[in-house]
């Protein structure tokens, strides 16, 4: 049976599933889902390009952070935890370039939590050394060193929720097509906005991620020092929730094209929602991980020098127009294109004072950054 097929069959069989529920089986239903079937969804022949799969320089400017992060905590064994590595390409690029740093490279761990077989066999098929793969982060003993993230939090399955005279969640429901319905909204969503201190208007719509908070509350627990670098496409709090997002923040992404229709291509599309920065620094503080910075990936990646690597790996013999076209191509991309849209936040636990290079163009501010913040 397709995916839509079970999807409609549960409906029938047990009402109308929440946003959250049909967004979790489009994406990672076992062997069905979005994440657990065999097919590319990175690069041209893919969905969407990610940072790491246009260039390897992406990878060596994040290595270029993680060795400075190496060397504020001591010199010391240091582990790198990526969630959720896609085809493996982006650790790949990090320890390549880290290879470079001999006395680093041999003190690293690399941990991958991966939940998708199909990624986790993708990742394996060219990892080779200093990689190990894990289910969970509560799997790994005494981290020291830096948790990844690399555009996960926006496939994190979100509630959809309107305001009307009240907060009411999005259900799904089937009548000859997949029709939307209101209910009540469940206490823990509107706890959620009553700590960011959100007040939607009526008639506003929009995402809110609970899992996210899970997320940031379980590395908490599991991390003994160090940081958690962020990077995704999102905004703060003002910005996700002003007047022209008032119908949120889902996308589809299928062959390159952009489409905010949910209910099509069940399985064979990507959804995402954009991340709240926000929320992640507040809940991140409550559970004692401290705000480092926070700014764009274009800031990010020219602080650690991304303009200079690309000239050096970039082939430029005179006149030879391809080389220029793709460094130009590249530029483009990693800091236009994704440059404003992606964000990185960079939060730390028990790790001393000092603010990290790639975080020195930064100008950006978060709610609820502590009055301490660097």
């Amino acid at each position: 049976m397709e995916l839509a097929g079970i999807i409609i069959q549960k409906i029938r069989e047990n009402g109308p599933i929440s946003f959250r529920d049909f967004m979790e089986m489009a994406l990672y239903y076992p062997g069905l889902g979005y994440y657990t079937s065999p097919f590319d969804k990175i690069g041209v022949s893919g969905d969407y390009y990610t940072s790491s799969s246009l260039t390897p320089a992406y990878g060596a400017m994040i290595g270029r952070q993680l060795e400075e992060m190496w060397c504020i905590l001591g010199a010391e064994t240091f582990t790198i935890v990526e969630y959720g590595a896609g085809n493996g390409a982006l650790c790949h690029d990090i320890l390549s370039y880290l290879k470079n740093n001999r006395r680093f490279y041999d003190s690293l761990n690399y941990c991958i939590i991966e939940k998708s077989p199909v990624m986790r066999k993708m990742e394996k098929a060219h990892l080779v050394e200093k990689v190990s793969w894990y289910d969970s982060i509560r799997d790994i003993s005494g981290i020291t060193g830096c948790i990844l993230s690399n555009e996960l939090v926006d496939n994190f399955p979100v509630h959809k929720v309107e305001m009307g005279d009240e907060l009411m969640e999005v259900l799904v429901d089937y009548k000859d097509g997949f029709v939307e319905a209101l209910r009540p909204a469940s206490e823990n969503l509107k706890e959620y906005l009553d700590e960011l201190n959100i007040v939607l208007p009526k008639g506003f719509r929009t995402e809110i991620n609970l899992e996210a908070i899970a997320w940031v509350k379980e590395i908490s627990a599991c991390f003994k020092k160090g940081y958690l670098l962020t990077i995704d496409y999102g905004y703060n709090s003002s910005e996700l929730y002003c007047e022209r997002r008032n119908q949120g923040t889902l996308i589809c992404y299928h062959k390159h094209n952009i489409s905010d229709r949910l209910y099509d291509d069940i399985g064979a599309q990507d959804i995402t929602a954009h991340v709240n920065f926000s929320a992640l620094h507040h809940w991140g503080f409550k559970n004692g991980l401290h705000f480092n910075g926070y700014t764009n990936q274009a800031n990010f990646l020219l602080a650690l020098g991304l303009t200079d690597h690309l000239k050096k790996i970039t082939v430029q013999e005179p006149g030879n127009y391809i080389n220029y076209k793709k460094e130009a191509f590249i530029k483009r991309k990693l800091l236009v294109d994704m440059g404003n849209k992606f964000k990185v936040l960079i939060q730390q636990k028990d790790a001393p004072i000092q603010k990290l290079s790639g975080l020195k163009l930064s100008d950006a501010r978060l709610e609820y950054a502590e009055s301490s913040s660097f």
